[in-house]
């Protein structure tokens, strides 16, 4: 479990270089369309602003979207108790707990540090679930909180959008700008920079895809370190899979961060989603079981 923890962080770091590296390639094409090495410093220093900007409002954001209310333990009592008694087996401060309103069996965590962690869950899911398959989820989501995901995957949204919005500019830019400016540029540049447009998106969703997935594995290894019961998770995993994870109100900037695809499925979808199979992380589970 260690070592593949190790080896998913160092995962996750090359992944991430690869998105600097997409960014700074994007700006230097730019630079040489227009024939300004200017143009390379400032996408730099924008792509920056904008991913800060993202790290700090992300978190609010993702509960506003959801429609997310805050409850006490008074509201949920078994939910809070379920979350304060992992908040203490981890060592984690308590996060702040959430219940959003629907059917789904659904969860996820934001929060860029454990001292700024909350969990949200579906009332869908406080139906179905019993109280070891709602511990295992919660589970779940404090490890993502405790492995510092919702971190990792705040930076690699903004670096997503930010990779989408210069290759939409790019694009833009050489389609509506003067004659003349493109004249004055080099063919390769130019071609370069068509490329570049349009793959540059589809190469950074699938980085994406990589490292919201490596984590999903992560985090059902830190649960069922956490409970000592793999089986749970399994089981609730199992309940998913009969009842579903689908959102009635979708959004597809928040869908990384919950427990199961919150999307609707399909073969095209499937192949695109930031989780990965349902089978595939009940067979690392049960693998798992014999080794704890």
């Amino acid at each position: 479990m260690y070592t593949e923890i190790a080896r998913n962080k160092r995962k996750t770091i090359l992944l991430m270089l690869l998105f600097v590296v997409i960014i700074g390639v994007l700006g230097w094409i730019a630079s040489g369309i227009y024939a300004r090495p200017s143009i390379f410093y400032w996408v730099l220093i924008a792509s920056s602003i904008y991913t800060i900007i993202q790290y700090y409002a992300a978190s609010s954001l993702a509960l506003a979207v959801n429609g997310a209310r805050e409850v006490s333990k008074k509201d949920q009592p078994v939910l809070y108790r379920v979350v304060e008694n992992l908040a203490i087996t981890t060592g984690m401060p308590m996060p702040k707990v959430y219940v959003m309103e629907d059917a789904a069996i659904n969860a996820f965590a934001t929060g860029r540090d454990p001292s700024r962690a909350a969990v949200c869950v579906t009332t869908g899911a406080l139906a179905e679930l019993n109280k070891t398959e709602l511990e295992s989820v919660m589970a779940h989501e404090l490890g993502h909180v405790q492995n510092y995901d919702i971190r990792v995957a705040i930076i690699v949204f903004g670096l997503v959008s930010v990779i989408g919005l210069l290759a939409d500019i790019m694009l833009r830019m050489m389609w509506f700008s003067d004659r003349d400016n493109r004249n004055n540029s080099s063919p390769i540049f130019i071609v370069l920079g068509l490329i570049a447009a349009v793959l540059a998106p589809i190469v950074a969703l699938l980085i994406q895809l990589a490292v919201s997935r490596s984590r999903e594995y992560l985090a059902d290894g830190s649960s069922a370190m956490t409970t000592r019961n793999p089986e749970g998770l399994v089981s609730a995993l199992e309940k998913i899979e009969q009842h579903g994870s689908r959102l009635k109100h979708q959004n597809t900037s928040t869908a990384h961060l919950f427990f199961a695809n919150p999307l609707k499925a399909g073969g095209f979808a499937k192949l695109f989603s930031t989780h990965p199979p349902i089978e595939d992380r009940i067979a690392r589970l049960r693998a798992m079981e014999t080794k704890l």
